[in-house]
């Protein structure tokens, strides 16, 4: 194996920026224009996509975009980043249930990217997968990642446990079946609604995984703000379609105003 020493560099900066307890921050974008924005903001020591929003900007929901569409929005993503060759940021690529493994991995490292999320969901069957499945998945992204040249590539494994139906000693044991196949963070979804997770059950994550956890930031009054997961010692808060979200808000906002004036 041939080691794309570049973008492999990229991407041990990339898991170094995972520290218990001063986690890395990442505000998810969906285009290049938000991604310009980020990639050029002080705060920031990398980039990452959110499918959800990748997929609503196209007019579609999550569960419906295709890796050709997420790839295509990517590419865009990538091309606004990109300085001799590489994301001048370390790029993390959210590829949902991660479709065909091995071809994934294929096209988010010809991108250059150095990580991705890859859910134990099945958008296809609508279930979670059998540990055992979920965790070869895993095993076989990181083995592709090795074979193109960077073996350090980084995966952020997200389960839906808890979300379907699951108890927390499930998201604990799969977490650490995850962390143990060469995942670097876990990310414990707690569903859609604003559910989140509560300061309880991420004090047991944060403990059962060694703190390296990835935490969803909600962006509601009575949710944990980023001090607090970061004094509760998570290595990763990502905000999903946190900002995609807000965005939409100000411009039905401003388009409302607009319009009530001019009628």
């Amino acid at each position: 194996m041939a080691i794309n020493t570049r973008q492999n560099e990229l991407a041990i900066r990339f898991r170094n920026l995972h520290i218990p307890g001063q986690p890395l921050v990442l505000t998810n974008v969906f285009d290049a224009a938000t991604a310009s924005f980020i990639a050029n903001h002080p705060a920031t020591a990398a980039v990452a996509t959110a499918s959800f929003a990748i997929a609503a900007s196209q007019g579609i929901a999550d569960s419906e975009l295709t890796l050709s569409q997420n790839i295509q929005s990517v590419r865009s993503i990538a091309a606004s980043l990109t300085v001799d060759g590489l994301p001048k940021l370390p790029l993390s690529v959210d590829v949902q249930d991660g479709y065909d493994i091995a071809e994934t991995i294929k096209e988010v490292i010809k991108l250059g990217a150095v990580g991705c999320n890859i859910e134990d969901f099945n958008n296809s069957t609508d279930q979670i997968r059998p540990l055992p499945e979920a965790v070869n998945r895993i095993e076989l992204a990181l083995r592709t990642a090795r074979d193109l040249g960077v073996p350090e590539f980084v995966i952020n494994a997200r389960t839906d446990i808890l979300a379907n139906g699951g108890s927390i000693e499930d998201a604990i044991q799969r977490g650490k079946a995850f962390l143990e196949a060469g995942a670097c963070t876990v990310f414990v979804w707690g569903g859609p609604g604003g559910r989140g997770v509560s300061r309880e059950e991420i004090e047991r994550l944060v403990s059962a995984f060694d703190g390296r956890l990835n935490v969803k930031l909600v962006l509601k009054d009575g949710f944990l703000t980023i001090p607090e997961l970061k004094q509760l010692g998570v290595a990763r808060v990502s905000m999903g379609p946190e900002l995609y979200k807000a965005a939409m808000r100000a411009f039905e906002q401003t388009a409302n105003e607009l319009l009530n004036v001019s009628t």
